[in-house]
């Protein structure tokens, strides 16, 4: 089965869920939770983008009945030769739908309207850091994705042959937390 196609029927199958989830708790107390879905793109000379991971996130807020549904990457803010040479301006960039159903989705984790909170200011404080703070070794995308996927419990580490290829490094992510259940995508 084609990847954008699986990843489509994983978000329907999830999206399913979670109405159903919800409609049965409505008679009852609130269970609403967030979800944490983590992606990377492989990348495409032919579409002008390189490879990436970023995160969507999708639910409810328990507290306030606020529906999530956003999604987050750390990039440069400008593709040059600069990037190779050391820190440039960043951005946080957000994604269209029909760009997210092209993408992997590597595993899925479920949060507490706390830990979704801590990671929206990481969120904001990764976007709004002043000067040069993409840094292709130091902080890029993936180091982003990391301290999301930290926040939310998962074990993570950052191998230095991983660090500029995204959907090898979630894979790695979800070798060293088996209870994801993840499957290596190729």
């Amino acid at each position: 089965m084609p990847q954008a196609l699986t990843a489509r029927l994983r978000r329907a199958l999830a999206s399913l869920a979670f109405v159903l989830l919800a409609s049965l708790t409505l008679a009852g107390p609130a269970a609403a939770k967030v979800q944490v879905e983590f992606h990377s793109f492989n990348g495409s000379l032919f579409g002008g983008r390189y490879p990436h991971t970023f995160v969507v996130f999708e639910g409810v807020l328990d507290d306030t009945g606020e529906v999530i549904d956003e999604n987050y990457g750390f990039s440069s803010k400008r593709v040059t030769p600069a990037i190779l040479a050391g820190p440039v301006e960043q951005m946080m960039m957000s994604e269209d739908p029909d760009y997210i159903d092209t993408t992997n989705l590597h595993f899925t984790i479920t949060v507490s309207d706390e830990t979704y909170r801590e990671m929206k200011q990481v969120v904001v404080s990764w976007r709004d850091a002043p000067g040069r703070y993409y840094d292709l070794k130091k902080r890029n995308c993936i180091h982003f994705v990391g301290r999301i996927a930290e926040l939310g419990g998962l074990k993570v580490d950052f191998p230095k042959k991983l660090l500029r290829k995204p959907k090898a490094w979630l894979n790695h992510i979800a070798q060293l937390n088996p209870k994801l259940h993840a499957e290596p995508i190729g």
